[in-house]
């Protein structure tokens, strides 16, 4: 599905965004894999983990809007776009749909965030029954 129109807290970007978005989780997750495998070659210890939570909440903050169509960022900056190209936004003008957004973009994070935590927690859990 390639979204056509703007709806508050549901649907802000468009394929072009949707397409860079994909593009960012990709990227999280292979420097989530690589990040993961350099700390348990080198057995770093449990504070450089934190690291995993980056990379992962990067890459599930990248998919989640992907596959919510809806841009974190430009949610809470009141911004849209449906156009073809990426970076192309456009305003949204009545403030009544701001709350909607916000609460849609303040999800994303929190869904990435806990994604994260996952990822940090299973390192960390990954790292001791390696060692014992």
């Amino acid at each position: 599905m390639n979204p056509t129109h703007y709806v508050p807290g549901v649907c802000n970007i468009g394929g072009a965004e949707i397409a860079a978005r994909k593009k960012a989780g990709w990227l999280g997750l292979i420097l989530t894999v690589i990040v993961w495998a350099l700390l348990l070659v080198f057995n770093a210890g449990p504070v450089w983990y934190v690291l995993l939570l980056f990379g992962s909440a990067l890459s599930a903050s990248g998919f989640i809007q992907a596959r919510m169509h809806f841009c974190a960022a430009f949610g809470l900056k009141h911004l849209f776009n449906l156009n073809a190209e990426v970076g192309n936004v456009e305003r949204v003008l009545q403030k009544e749909l701001w709350a909607a957004d916000r609460r849609k973009a303040l999800q994303i994070g929190a869904y990435s965030l806990l994604v994260g935590m996952i990822v940090l927690i299973a390192g960390l859990v990954m790292k001791t029954l390696i060692r014992l």
